[in-house]
């Protein structure tokens, strides 16, 4: 089966492994430090903080800007649900925002403006499909406003303008992304306070982890705040140090694979809509085609697993989830529920070749000229 998605991983990982076993510290030391600089300086910051995961990098995010009952975190519904679950998680309440069209699938500015409140607090920017918002424009929304700018930028590591919208950039290093960790994320803040706050919210509040006070030969510690447990283990530094060796390459092969796939789509099947038609800085985390209204997206996604090809979809809309419709009915976001029920993510990844990419796209062309239809284009 051809994936969506699939991680390179190989000797180098299993050296890095291996050594992290020898040494018998297995959590929060030098390979989490080293992973943590390595990471800040390919993003053009002084320092990162890495962390279990993108959701609670999100969570610490908020948390320590203070986020809470009462607020409201202005989140896109095309995203995955963590995104909304880390503003629930501080207490406050997502305020669910259109995209802008099916060829820029983000948070729509003017959507975003007109459900601003004077509760509004932040904005939560996800970077989808590893394409970035517009810095500028909305760098002036949130200065009018008072509202911080955080960066969901789970599709797109390895971005030096990532991490520069406002106050803080969120990344993912699940076993789907650009590189990963097995589980895993990272924050990128400019201000040195908050990244300390993080720093330190992420190990249940302690004012040093063990690895510290055993260089400091002092078992003393204290705790001064609210904190989680929220730490990356050596294990996961060590794979993430040699993945992010490989990560420009990677990011320069999906962007060429991208290319390629919007050309070949052009000339076999030229109903489908490739988001993101003009240029745009991206990471290129997954390749999203739209399919066109007459096409019937189930037998499209059978009709390509019977030749092998694995397919999914980015994303069902949160806002239609049994836990949010139930908690906040009555929110109708109609473009974003268009793109949602036509979008398909065809596989993306270093490992595919022009040849692989060439059949993934006869494929779909004969899944759309076969059965895979309800009448005429609409």
């Amino acid at each position: 089966m051809l994936l969506v998605s699939a991680p390179i991983l190989g000797v180098p990982e299993k050296a890095a492994l291996s050594k992290v076993i020898d040494s018998g510290w297995l959590t929060m030391g030098e390979q989490v430090r080293a992973f943590e600089q390595a990471f800040a300086e390919m993003h053009g910051a002084r320092d990162c903080v890495a962390v279990g995961s993108c959701t609670a990098a999100l969570h610490l995010i908020l948390h320590a800007l203070g986020i809470g009952p009462g607020d409201e975190v202005l989140v896109p519904s095309l995203t995955f649900v963590a995104t909304a679950n880390a503003v629930l998680y501080v207490g406050a309440t997502p305020v669910f925002v259109d995209i802008e069209s099916v060829d820029v699938p983000l948070m729509s500015l003017a959507e975003a403006e007109a459900r601003c409140t004077s509760r509004t607090k932040a904005v939560i920017l996800v970077h989808f499909a590893g394409y970035l918002a517009n810095r500028e424009q909305w760098q002036r929304f949130a200065r009018v406003r008072g509202l911080h700018i955080i960066e969901d930028a789970a599709h797109a590591p390895g971005l030096r303008e990532v991490g520069t919208f406002g106050t803080a950039a969120a990344f993912s290093f699940y076993g789907n992304k650009n590189m990963t960790t097995a589980e895993g994320g990272a924050v990128i803040a400019r201000d040195s306070d908050l990244l300390d706050k993080i720093r330190q919210a992420r190990g249940h509040g302690m004012t040093s982890g063990t690895h510290q006070r055993l260089n400091s030969r002092t078992p003393q510690y204290d705790v001064t705040m609210l904190g989680f447990n929220y730490r990356m283990d050596e294990m996961r530094a060590a794979i993430g140090l040699v993945q992010l060796q490989n990560l420009q390459e990677w990011n320069e092969i999906r962007r060429i694979l991208a290319v390629l796939y919007r050309r070949l789509i052009a000339e076999h099947c030229p109903a489908v809509t490739i988001p993101f038609s003009e240029p745009r800085t991206s990471a290129h985390h997954i390749m999203p085609v739209v399919l066109p209204r007459y096409a019937r997206r189930q037998d499209v996604i059978d009709e390509l697993r019977a030749q092998g090809i694995q397919t999914t979809i980015h994303y069902p809309p949160v806002h239609h989830m049994t836990f949010y419709r139930e908690r906040y009915p009555g929110i109708a976001l109609p473009r974003t529920e268009d793109f949602a029920q036509r979008e398909l993510t065809i596989p993306l990844h270093p490992q595919i070749t022009s040849t692989v990419a060439e059949t993934v796209v006869a494929a779909l062309a004969s899944a759309l000229n076969g059965g895979a239809q309800t009448g005429t284009a609409a």
